[in-house]
């Protein structure tokens, strides 16, 4: 499946919008007593596109009670989608700018899709799990978001539509995928979460130099859902 809906518009739900307000002081908040790689806080525009997208619409609804809470939620087939502030923290790090080529590894719900759309980057979106990428597929054109959709093995990138200014991944991999670090254009950045030695996984962003040296930080611990692989 590769799904696109056909004119990107801003999403047109306006309900629970203090709500959204609340999580993203919450998201502020967070940030500022993380201290995450000694800065205060997210940059403004990634606050301001999760003010804009309706989080509750992009989870089933047996979950939209809870869909501005600062927690994973589930979303069925033993997946759940990230909390508010490490989907700000990850669309931070991947630095994007209007008209960049986005890759998400790990559709899921959708949400973090839309975010990076809301950022006015291209998106692509693999998902491994044929019923999410259909659903997800389905609300983010009902939405508006011009987010492509393809189920697929995320592991392997999404080579016919490289290179990418930034890639990021929502499920936790054992190692850095090299065709996602292939599929990087020299400049670009790869926020995933990598298995640790400790246990759960260390976020890291993976810089791509002009000269094509891959360097890496590591960021904060985090626990993500496995990144899973076709047979």
């Amino acid at each position: 499946m590769d799904s696109v809906p056909p004119v990107p518009v801003e999403s047109p739900a306006a309900e629970r919008r203090a709500e959204r307000e609340l999580m993203v002081l919450t998201v502020e908040n967070l940030a500022a007593t993380a201290g995450v790689r000694g800065r205060l806080a997210v940059a403004p525009r990634v606050l301001d596109a999760m003010r804009r997208v309706p989080r509750h619409l992009l989870v089933p609804e047996e979950a939209r009670a809870q869909a501005y809470a600062d927690r994973a939620l589930p979303i069925g087939h033993e997946v759940t989608i990230s909390q508010p502030f490490i989907v700000a923290l990850m669309t931070d790090l991947a630095d994007v700018s209007p008209g960049d080529r986005v890759l998400e590894v790990g559709t899921g719900s959708g949400y973090q899709a839309a975010v990076l759309a809301a950022l006015g980057a291209e998106v692509r979106s693999i998902e491994i799990i044929a019923p999410l990428a259909e659903r997800a597929a389905r609300d983010l054109a009902a939405l508006g978001y011009p987010v492509r959709v393809r189920q697929g093995d995320g592991y392997a990138g999404w080579p016919e539509a490289a290179p990418f200014d930034a890639i990021v991944v929502t499920a936790g991999a054992p190692e850095i995928p090299q065709p996602l670090v292939d599929q990087l254009k020299p400049g670009g950045r790869l926020v995933i979460p990598v298995r640790s030695a400790r246990g759960g996984e260390d976020l890291l962003l993976v810089r791509k130099a002009a000269d094509g040296r891959v360097t890496r930080e590591s960021v904060l611990p985090v626990r993500f859902v496995p990144l899973t692989r076709e047979p």
